[in-house]
């Protein structure tokens, strides 16, 4: 079922939050990277998961995927054949992560994208692979590279995407001689960064991180065989848990305290709004209080939070402002545009800048029909504001196919709340 309808009605219950995707991208790779076998728990199988896993194998890495208790086992294979083709699906993570790595096998590498994928900026490593000696060609929803890549200083804007400096983290280490990046424009999203030194620090390999703007990276490393367990994703308990700030009553299990993730600033955010943030029964929820009024938030560190946060405010008493989000208009839609023009519908008081958002509070919205555009965060997000609009039911086009991305079982738990 691809077009999803809502009756609204306020959510209520317990929800396992499901496991960190930007943590299982990079535990995935470590793991791949290691001489020796690794088991990586608790993995939620989505379809950019499931890309990152294709991109290993592709590379010379086998695995298995339990469904049953959401287990990968990785091992190394020898690779077979002169080239390298990589489906990327549409996440970014994956095509950018992956892309000095394969580099490093001097093959001819290939890489598909799907959707928005290769509309999204490659800049940094466009003009670092110029200056290193590394081709490269896009045409369509293909690139291709012909090159090596080797120990050296590179250097990076830091404020377009941290991805660029985590797929060369990844990758450096593994290069004969001492290499350094050096991030040329301000450093945004350290949060990334955070949870990709952590876990390079997990499976053995040393960086030095000089205040982001400069990592000097020992060469001739290997990363050491490791069992990881993935924590609980913050950025997706945050639909969960403005679901409990806006009026319903939804306490999200398995959120670790002492996350790096850069997205437990939901917490944060939704305490300045004047909403309470509770533990509960080994859980945390969100709920509604009657003083709850307009912030402004910075999204420059948190983009993803984006969507949920504009729903969130949409509800908070006088005006908001969502400022430094730019980049958000490259993502799997234009998500300033999507998010804007689909909350509008639902009746919202939004209007976007060149990278902000306006938003003035109303206590209901209105039902009506409205698209995911094919983004994972537009459709959950879309159905989070349903539970307080007014009318009739609620039906988001797309919205089932798009979930697939990030949380392929989200409806199944929201119908279930």
């Amino acid at each position: 079922m691809n077009n999803i309808t809502i009756k609204p009605r306020m959510l209520k219950g317990r929800v396992k939050v499901p496991p960190s995707k930007s943590i299982a991208h990079r535990a995935i790779i470590a793991a791949a990277l290691s001489k020796g076998d690794c088991t990586i728990g608790n993995v939620a199988l989505s379809s950019d998961i499931e890309a990152t896993l294709n991109g290993i194998r592709a590379l010379g890495s086998k695995y298995t995927y339990s469904k049953k208790d959401g287990r990968v086992s990785i091992g190394t294979r020898k690779r077979s054949g002169g080239s390298i083709e990589i489906d990327c699906g549409e996440s970014g993570s994956t095509l950018r992560f992956l892309i000095p790595i394969a580099l490093l096998s001097g093959k001819k590498i290939k890489l598909i994208g799907h959707g928005r994928l290769m509309q999204r900026p490659m800049e940094p490593y466009l003009k670092m692979f110029s200056m290193h000696g590394i081709s490269c060609i896009t045409e369509g929803n293909c690139m291709y590279l012909d090159g090596k890549l080797k120990s050296g200083a590179y250097e990076i804007e830091g404020n377009i995407s941290s991805q660029f400096i985590t797929g060369l983290l990844f990758a450096l280490p593994l290069t004969e001689g001492d290499s350094e990046i050096i991030v040329t424009t301000t450093a945004e999203s350290k949060g990334y960064i955070d949870l990709t030194l952590d876990v390079l620090k997990k499976f053995g390999i040393r960086v030095e991180n000089h205040n982001y703007m400069r990592y000097v990276i020992p060469g001739g490393q290997s990363y050491k065989a490791q069992n990881f367990i993935v924590e609980g994703d913050y950025s997706q308990a945050a639909f969960f848990l403005v679901a409990g700030a806006i009026g319903g009553d939804v306490v999200c299990e398995g959120l670790s305290a002492d996350s790096l993730q850069g997205d437990r600033e939901i917490i944060d955010i939704i305490k300045r709004t004047g909403a309470k943030i509770e533990e509960k029964d080994g859980g945390i929820r969100a709920r509604q209080t009657g003083v709850m009024h307009g912030i402004t938030v910075d999204a420059r560190e948190i983009p993803d939070l984006v969507p949920i946060i504009s729903v969130l405010l949409a509800f908070c008493r006088g005006e908001s402002n969502i400022i430094n989000a730019g980049r958000l208009r490259m993502k799997e839609s234009d998500r300033l545009e999507a998010i804007c023009s689909e909350l509008g519908h639902l009746g919202a008081d939004i209007t976007e800048g060149a990278d902000s958002l306006k938003i003035v509070g109303r206590q209901v919205l209105e039902s009506n029909n409205v698209s995911s555009r094919n983004d994972h965060r537009i459709a959950m997000a879309l159905a989070i504001a349903a539970q307080r609009c007014e009318g009739l039911d609620i039906t988001i086009i797309d919205a089932g196919e798009a979930v697939k991305k990030s949380y392929p079982d989200f409806f199944e738990v929201y119908n279930k709340l």
